[in-house]
């Protein structure tokens, strides 16, 4: 019986183990994401809102890898999957890149054509 109760318990937390190393490989591609493109910090105006913008790229990108982190370690910070928690500060990157006048995702070649 007890063997029973071992063998349970090893499978689920091999289980675990697993779901969460699945959870970390996917945060891992949405932190791949985190680029802004086309931005020229030199061209951009000094004011308080293009500061807070910069701001919010570093900081929304080290939280995110800060949470990949901290999770590797063991540490089970939130309710949520980890992806989806990064996903979020994702989101939050994407819309301060937006600001700035940068483009989060690099997509392939744009075809531009002339309607004459």
């Amino acid at each position: 019986m007890k063997l029973l109760y071992l063998l349970i318990a090893t499978l689920s937390l091999t289980g675990c183990i697993f779901g969460k190393s699945s959870e970390v490989k996917r945060a891992e591609k949405v932190l791949q994401n985190f680029q802004c493109h086309n931005i020229e910090s030199s061209e951009l105006a000094s004011s308080s809102i293009s500061n807070f913008y910069q701001q919010s790229l570093a900081a929304n990108k080290e939280k995110a890898a800060a949470y990949i982190e901290q999770y590797k370690n063991g540490e089970d910070l939130f309710d949520i999957p980890l992806d989806e928690v990064v996903q979020q500060k994702y989101q939050l990157y994407k819309q301060a890149c937006q600001a700035l006048g940068g483009v989060s995702t690099t997509k392939g070649p744009v075809t531009v054509t002339s309607t004459e």
